[in-house]
């Protein structure tokens, strides 16, 4: 936001306008030979352009731009942003994302389920800009992929370079859980969330989901198990980072219902199933809804002056206008 700390110098833009009259207009300022062309049936005589006309052209718009920069910088103009310091944390949050080969299943017009997961979960770290969110990814294997930070703009980065099957062809659900917990565990935060995205089942891995769901309850963390994907059979394509073959088939398998369901509540969590687009943007909505926590927020008003560069630009057209009629031209003032 831009803000003017004396804008009554602005008063003294109004008679720039009339000067400019007086010195480039007004016939009886001098200078100029005035007759009557009335009798005269031949053609009208324009000046020819040269680059020394040109020239003077310049130096003139130099000259009065600026004063215009001149007067502006007299009004102080400021630049002024407003941040939120959090007094409090907030919510530390671990987005659980299934990178198998299931998830290019195509039942999530327009896209497929992992294009429209990384979707959503961009809306949603959008919308939560004081909370700690980290990120993990699992097929064959686990990894993460950002701790808990409030970097949301890398954790967006971070987010849309993930691939599918770049940790093996599997699912190893209890795996990614139980790295969730283990970075979660570290942060300071009271409440501390697990958001678990899968269309598969548990099939990898040295952790089973049950007991990494017991671990996490035991150290106070709560599991949201989302179930992606519809009932119905659902066509697919996807590459294999590793060796860059491409696949098409059919899905068919479906999520583990029971066990996603026993996760949430082992943790006391909830469980929700998300068979399109709109279901699983409504699941993320319902889920932010029900994490809120009491903040204690400061505003910090910033405030920066920028006369000085305005300045500095003004006298440079002012000199430019000076160099160019007075050196260069050798026109009298």
């Amino acid at each position: 936001m831009w803000v003017l700390d004396k804008p009554i110098f602005l008063l003294l833009l109004l008679p720039i306008p009339f000067l400019v009259y007086l010195r480039h207009f007004w016939t009886k300022r001098g200078g100029r030979v005035m007759m009557s062309t009335s009798m005269w049936d031949g053609e009208v005589f324009r000046p020819p352009a040269t680059v020394q006309s040109a020239m003077l052209r310049v130096a003139h718009l130099a000259y009065w731009l600026g004063w215009v920069l001149l007067v502006l910088a007299l009004a102080g103009p400021t630049r002024t942003t407003r941040e939120r310091i959090y007094l409090t944390r907030g919510i530390d949050i671990m987005i659980v994302l299934d990178q198998s080969a299931s998830m290019a299943a195509e039942d999530f017009r327009p896209g497929n389920r992992f294009e429209t997961a990384r979707t959503v979960i961009t809306r949603f770290i959008g919308d939560r800009p004081g909370d700690h969110i980290g990120l993990v990814g699992f097929s064959a294997e686990a990894a993460l992929r950002v701790p808990p930070t409030l970097d949301h703009d890398y954790l967006r980065g971070e987010l849309a370079r993930m691939a599918l099957m770049e940790l093996g062809d599997g699912t190893a659900i209890g795996m990614g859980v139980a790295l969730s917990a283990l970075h979660l565990q570290a942060g300071g935060a009271e409440e501390r969330v697990i958001v678990l995205l899968t269309d598969g089942v548990n099939n990898a891995g040295e952790i089973s989901p049950i007991s990494a769901a017991e671990a996490a309850a035991s150290a106070g963390i709560r599991i949201y198990a989302i179930g992606v994907g519809s009932a119905r059979e659902a066509p697919i394509e996807v590459r294999d980072p590793e060796t860059g073959q491409l696949y098409r088939g059919i899905v068919r398998d479906s999520y583990d219902e029971n066990a996603l369901r026993r996760i949430a509540e082992l943790s006391g969590g909830q469980y929700f199933t998300a068979s399109s687009a709109g279901t699983l943007q409504a699941v993320f909505e319902a889920i932010g809804t029900a994490q809120t926590v009491e903040r204690r927020v400061r505003i910090h008003v910033r405030r920066e002056h920028v006369y000085r560069e305005i300045l500095m630009v003004a006298l440079a057209l002012l000199l430019l206008d000076f160099l160019l009629r007075r050196i260069v031209l050798r026109v009298a003032p």
